[in-house]
């Protein structure tokens, strides 16, 4: 009967560790289940930060494709570099024609 007691409590140890065991497995799955869901939540956001980004260029697109906006923004420069020249030759000529009328007064 020792024999039977005795492979009894060896088999109720073992039993006992293996459940240990697994509850440890599980309590490590339980973690990286939490650690998935987390990192989900985050794809989740950024998935929809990406969904804002295509509404916001698919209504640009219908205004302006990317092409016509760089050439839009070239022929800004440019007339900007234009105001700029318009501006300086007409300060130009009138600093011209106040001097002229200014020897014209002087000599008559």
């Amino acid at each position: 009967m020792s024999q039977t007691g005795n492979g009894w409590n060896e088999y109720s140890k073992l039993v006992i560790n293996e459940l240990e065991r697994l509850s440890v497995g599980i309590d490590k799955l339980s973690g990286e289940i939490q650690d998935l869901k987390k990192d989900m939540s985050v794809l989740k956001e950024k998935e929809e930060g990406v969904k804002e980004l295509k509404t916001w260029k698919s209504s640009i697109d219908e205004v302006a494709s990317p092409t016509q906006l760089k050439e839009t923004i070239k022929e800004v420069g440019s007339l900007k570099t234009f105001k700029t020249q318009a501006i300086t030759i007409f300060l130009i000529v009138q600093g011209l024609v106040g001097i002229t009328l200014a020897v014209i007064k002087f000599f008559s």
